[in-house]
């Protein structure tokens, strides 16, 4: 998975959440300080044993925090979201985000 200096959106240093669209169709959520090194370590296989299995093809959105255990937290509340309400926030859609939200998460 090659990107484009353009698509890489944060610089070193830079807290990020990020979401992965993999060959099977599933979504990966990760969080990092160093995006453009661990996307690196994704497309070799050498970041995780879920993407070493199945390999990202695309890279879908990244939110940027302040702080990496802010990243953290956002990336384990995303984590718990349904697969509908993470792909209407990648979409941008934020009407069904609002219907699919049960709660202040």
């Amino acid at each position: 998975m090659a990107l484009s200096k353009d698509q890489r959106p944060a610089s070193k240093g830079t807290c990020v959440v990020y979401f992965l669209r993999l060959r099977s169709g599933s979504l990966y959520i990760g969080a990092s300080v160093d995006l453009e090194q661990r996307l690196d370590d994704h497309a070799s296989g050498h970041a995780c044993r879920t993407t070493q299995q199945d390999t990202p093809v695309s890279f879908l959105r990244s939110e940027i925090y302040l702080t990496f255990s802010e990243a953290r937290r956002r990336e384990a509340q995303l984590k718990r979201w349904s697969r509908t309400k993470k792909e209407a926030l990648i979409r941008r859609d934020l009407h069904t985000l609002k219907t699919l939200s049960r709660s202040r998460d």
